[in-house]
């Protein structure tokens, strides 16, 4: 348990979008937050959490625990990622493709947040079907979960890193 807790301060956290829901009752309308939250390392770990609350700050908070809980490691190639794949999660797909260093984040809204908690520096996305928040994070981090670097294609072919490249 302690070591969770020296790792926490290092995680970077940001609200990607909160949603005020009502639910009708006899008496009238409860009104509650739900909160969706990306949190990362910056250093290829990235999660993310949706919070629901009565209050933001507590949405926010339930949501930044939820995603320490569901954290991925993701495969990196130096400041952008191995190759180019589409993620996807219910109507949301995401393309991503690898930038040359300089190229920055060109990325929009939900797939932004989660790139830069997840530390990628140079990276071209663009957000196809969906615009729901919470499916496009999903969509951007199965995709770049299953990313695989050439040093994992290279053991899984029983081969030398140099022989995969060419």
């Amino acid at each position: 348990m302690a070591n969770i807790e020296t790792q926490a301060p290092e995680f970077v956290e940001k609200v990607v979008a909160i949603n005020r829901v009502s639910k009708t009752v006899k008496g009238g309308r409860i009104m509650k937050f739900a909160a969706l939250v990306v949190v990362g390392d910056g250093n290829g770990t990235v999660g993310f959490g949706l919070g629901k609350s009565g209050e933001v700050p507590d949405a926010i908070r339930k949501g930044i625990e939820d995603a320490k809980k569901n954290l991925k490691k993701i495969a990196l190639k130096g400041t952008t990622i191995p190759h180019e794949i589409i993620g996807e999660f219910g109507a949301g797909r995401v393309l991503m493709k690898p930038a040359a260093p300089g190229t920055g984040v060109i990325a929009g809204g939900p797939v932004r947040a989660v790139i830069e908690v997840a530390g990628i520096q140079d990276i071209r996305t663009k957000s196809l079907r969906s615009n729901n928040p919470c499916n496009v994070v999903r969509a951007t981090i199965n995709g770049l979960t299953s990313c695989v670097s050439a040093k994992e294609v290279a053991a899984k072919r029983g081969k030398t890193v140099k022989e995969i490249l060419g």
